[in-house]
């Protein structure tokens, strides 16, 4: 794996006289702090921080401290563990053999040097990060309703990323689209008149770094859409329960921002003790709390992302006790009434046979098997099994029924040859 090995150089133009005290001591300082060297280094590089550059002194002795607080592992003499990952060499230079993240900071050497001086010298270590993640596009409504502002962020990028806003007329981003900002900074924000947005356009942000392995840049994207919340028109209550409203909105992109209103108010409704709000996943959902009939009314789910605002509204009907005690008695009443008639039904449909023939209801005591004969009185033949009728006074023709009773199959018997006969009986019809 190649590594590349970076110095850092103290400039010694400004090399001052500190303070002095009555041993004999001086305290000499490389400059001031906003003259610090600075070395900028990406993971893995090999570093080397320098403290004191006079190549025909060496330090007596090296003391090293990181944003303020010493070091104590690197408290070595030359030759101590060359394997180690941090090594203080012989000219008091502290030697990063492998730069990794959290190696970043302000860096302040303190050499004593032969004479009874000390050395003071400052450098600055700052360590290339490339964020994994790809960058966070998002967007706010300005205060003016007809912007929008739409920003971009990669933060814990370091040195800071360069980053570009475009748009495109559609989602093919092989074409170069209109570049509306960049910048090199972690968060770009940029202001787009909604009124140059329009369906299937897409906004895209793209970050570039010199540290991204072949060139390859992260972005992030957006597909506008418009939103279409959804929600059922009419909701029951109980009076006295808690209710919740529930609307969902998954078409909108970039995510809208979704709201609960009441018919008769124009801000939206915020968490209280009668209200409360949540989210779950693309579900917004208003409970009522303890509703009432002061509660009864349409409610408005409000969505609106850089496209436009939609909305749909659900109206609820509070139920109070006397509802359902009337519901109750109406369906007992329905009830009964469905019974009766089908008991009737059954009676009337057990006792057809009776109804047909004019007879009393009840159930049938016997089969008795009558037969009823049809007799026109001007007929002069009469079958043989039917006794002649005798004849009619009137004038007019006249139809007689006559009656017979037909012998039953436990009556008959092959060896019983005599006939009983039974009492006719005459209606005359």
């Amino acid at each position: 794996m190649r590594r590349r090995t970076l110095v850092a150089v103290c400039v010694f133009a400004t090399v001052a006289v500190w303070a002095s005290d009555s041993l004999g001591l001086t305290t000499l300082e490389s400059g001031s702090q906003s003259e610090a060297t600075a070395v900028t280094a990406a993971p893995g590089d090999v570093v080397l921080l320098p403290c004191y550059s006079d190549g025909s002194v060496n330090p007596l002795q090296t003391r090293w401290l990181k944003d303020g607080r010493e070091l104590e592992e690197l408290r070595v003499t030359p030759g101590d563990d060359p394997q180690r990952r941090l090594v203080v060499l012989g000219d008091g230079s502290l030697n990063f053999r492998s730069v990794a993240g959290g190696d970043e900071g302000v860096y302040r050497c303190e050499a004593t040097l032969p004479g009874n001086v000390t050395w003071r010298a400052r450098v600055v270590l700052q360590v290339a990060n490339i964020p994994s993640r790809h960058p966070d596009c998002s967007w706010h409504l300005a205060g003016d309703p007809t912007e929008v502002f739409f920003s971009c962020t990669w933060p814990d990028c370091y040195p800071d990323p360069m980053l570009i806003w475009s748009q495109h007329q559609d989602a093919d981003l092989e074409r170069p689209g209109h570049v509306l900002a960049s910048n090199v900074t972690s968060v770009l924000q940029v202001s787009i008149n909604r009124s140059l947005l329009a369906q299937g356009h897409t906004l895209r942000c793209v970050a570039q770094h010199l540290k991204l392995v072949g060139g390859l840049n992260r972005t992030c994207s957006f597909t506008l859409d418009e939103p279409h919340p959804q929600i059922s028109p009419l909701v029951w209550a109980q009076e006295g329960s808690n209710m919740t409203l529930v609307c969902t909105e998954t078409a909108s992109v970039p995510p809208a921002n979704t709201t609960w209103r009441r018919a008769a108010e124009v801000a939206p409704l915020t968490p209280s003790a009668k209200y409360i709000l949540s989210q779950d996943g693309s579900a917004y959902s208003l409970t009522i709390v303890n509703v009432s009939r002061d509660d009864e009314g349409d409610y408005f789910c409000q969505s609106e992302n850089p496209l436009a605002l939609r909305q749909t509204d659900v109206y609820l009907k509070i139920r109070g006790s006397s509802d359902y005690t009337g519901a109750v008695v109406g369906i007992f009443i329905a009830a009964l009434i469905v019974g009766l008639s089908a008991v009737a039904a059954k009676v009337l449909f057990a006792n057809r046979h009776r109804i047909c023939l004019g007879g009393p209801f009840g159930p049938l005591d016997e089969d008795r098997g009558d037969v009823l004969s049809l007799v026109d009185s001007d007929e002069d033949q009469i079958f043989q099994a039917i006794p002649r009728l005798p004849p009619i006074t009137e004038p007019h023709p006249t139809t007689m029924v006559q009656i017979h009773r037909l012998p039953s199959g436990d009556q008959e018997d092959a060896g019983n040859q005599s006939t009983r006969e039974e009492p006719q009986q005459l209606v005359n019809l």
